[in-house]
């Protein structure tokens, strides 16, 4: 219930309660494209034959995968801000696919989902740059319709 992004107090967080859920907030510095974990995973199998680099992956549950890309939320004007109906309504533009931007969230590996599930990553950030959402939506548009 608590939010910052004071270094220091986030540390004394993780040091007096290191099981506690992180959350991330979307839109800032990246977005996540949220699939179906078998989409997920043909797409991630599909982009790396392709030789797309596909930037930080996670799983935050046993059903879901998420694709950590850049934002496409965050302009230096604020009225030009840039909003996306698969954030907003996703399942009346691809079934499955949620493009997590402004304003939305998503859970940090080493969270817990609600049935005890811990989140993973299976592309790290620190390892995985960054790509553009556009590179990755059309395979991960084509692997939800599959």
């Amino acid at each position: 219930m608590q939010a910052t992004v004071d270094l220091n107090i986030i540390q004394s967080w993780w040091e007096t309660r290191p099981e506690a859920n992180v959350i991330l907030v979307t839109g800032r510095v990246f977005d996540v494209l949220d699939v179906p974990l078998a989409a997920g995973t043909l797409a991630l199998e599909r982009m790396e034959d392709a030789g797309v680099a596909v930037g930080p992956v996670a799983l935050p549950s046993p059903d879901r995968m998420l694709f950590f890309v850049l934002t496409r939320g965050s302009p230096a004007d604020e009225d030009e801000w840039w909003s996306c109906g698969l954030d907003c309504e996703p399942e009346s533009v691809v079934e499955g696919l949620r493009w997590h931007c402004r304003d939305s969230y998503v859970p940090a590996p080493p969270s817990r989902s609600a049935g005890g599930a811990a989140a993973r990553w299976l592309r790290a950030p620190q390892d995985h740059p960054l790509p553009d959402a556009l590179r990755l939506l059309e395979y991960l548009v084509d692997a939800c319709e599959a």
